[in-house]
């Protein structure tokens, strides 16, 4: 995996966490125990930390990116394929949904779900367990019952598809 020293920060990854060996951290990066981020994934911190709670995933080809706030991802959540996520907080077991676009200084509640391609404008708040959705996302509705069973079982989905990655896959040479 390609991690990058910025400025005498260097990216911390937990013993326990897995980084698919095309993802590239630079910078304040943390990505705690359990946490994975997935190919083609970049983190860049080098305005500010960005730190990636225990138990969340960043899918394949999403970018994180801070301005001076820095940005986190909460525990258990899910920042699905090629997100634009850029300095904002993601609370516990949120899930934002593929080619989503969260920008500077919003907050997403926990067990939030930002539905897939929506974008959620700077500065902007949403509460615990709805759904937002639109370009901007201004429809707010509440979970679903099986929107419930995406946020509750998305995350330990991750953790041991990330397990299985990390034990059972391997460069193809030659």
């Amino acid at each position: 995996m390609p991690l990058f020293s910025f400025e005498g920060k260097t990216p911390i990854v937990h013993p326990e966490a897995w980084v698919a060996p095309t993802a590239t951290l630079i910078g304040d990066v943390t990505v705690e125990a359990r946490a994975s981020v997935w190919y083609g994934a970049v983190i860049r911190a080098d305005f500010g930390p960005v730190v990636i709670r225990a138990g969340a995933n960043i899918q394949d080809n999403s970018v994180i990116h801070v301005g001076s706030t820095g940005c986190e991802v909460g525990p258990g959540a899910t920042v699905g394929h090629l997100c634009m996520i850029h300095d904002c907080v993601i609370g516990a077991r949120a899930i934002v949904g593929n080619g989503a676009t969260v920008l500077d200084g919003v907050r997403i509640g926990a067990r939030a779900m930002i539905a897939a391609g929506s974008t959620v404008t700077p500065g902007d708040h949403v509460p615990d367990e709805v759904v937002a959705m639109g370009t901007p996302a201004r429809k707010r509705v509440p979970l679903s019952d099986s929107t419930r069973l995406w946020v509750d079982n998305n995350g330990p989905i991750y953790e041991e598809l990330a397990r299985r990655h990390r034990d059972g896959s391997a460069p193809v040479t030659g």
